[in-house]
């Protein structure tokens, strides 16, 4: 399934706050659907009301194994990764959408990325890009 990665723009707010670390965390993805993204929105708990339903989807989504973030200087990106996703192989839940996020944190989760499904799916899991599931361009 092709989509776009959209990064939240307090998911950097977050991470310089230490609110966020990815050698420790749960790093989770759950399918939204109907779910109007906005760089601005800062927590799962008080942004994400869209949360899919359905069989063999469990609500909260998955934890993202082997997060890791990579700076590669021949392309001049910093680059998160982590494993595909094959926890929802008989998900029966629409969505058009997915958030990936920090589950660790008590009752704020910062948001990390929304992945953009560009159209209603029923993912059985989620295959990352090979260039990571987001990357920034750094400046020279």
């Amino acid at each position: 399934m092709a989509y776009t990665t959209h990064m939240y723009g307090n998911a950097q707010v977050c991470a310089w706050n230490k609110e966020i670390d990815l050698d420790t965390d749960a790093i989770k993805v759950m399918l939204v659907n109907g779910y109007t993204y906005s760089k601005t929105h800062r927590y799962k708990d008080v942004s994400i009301t869209n949360e899919a339903t359905g069989t063999g989807y469990t609500a909260g989504g998955a934890t993202i194994a082997s997060c890791s973030i990579t700076f590669d200087s021949g392309t001049n990106r910093a680059i998160f990764d982590g494993a595909d996703v094959t926890a929802w192989a008989s998900n029966t839940a629409v969505a058009t959408g997915a958030v990936i996020y920090d589950d660790t944190p008590g009752s704020n989760k910062p948001l990390l990325f929304y992945i953009d499904f560009g159209g209603t799916q029923t993912p059985l899991g989620l295959q990352f890009s090979a260039d990571g599931i987001h990357y920034i361009n750094i400046p020279v």
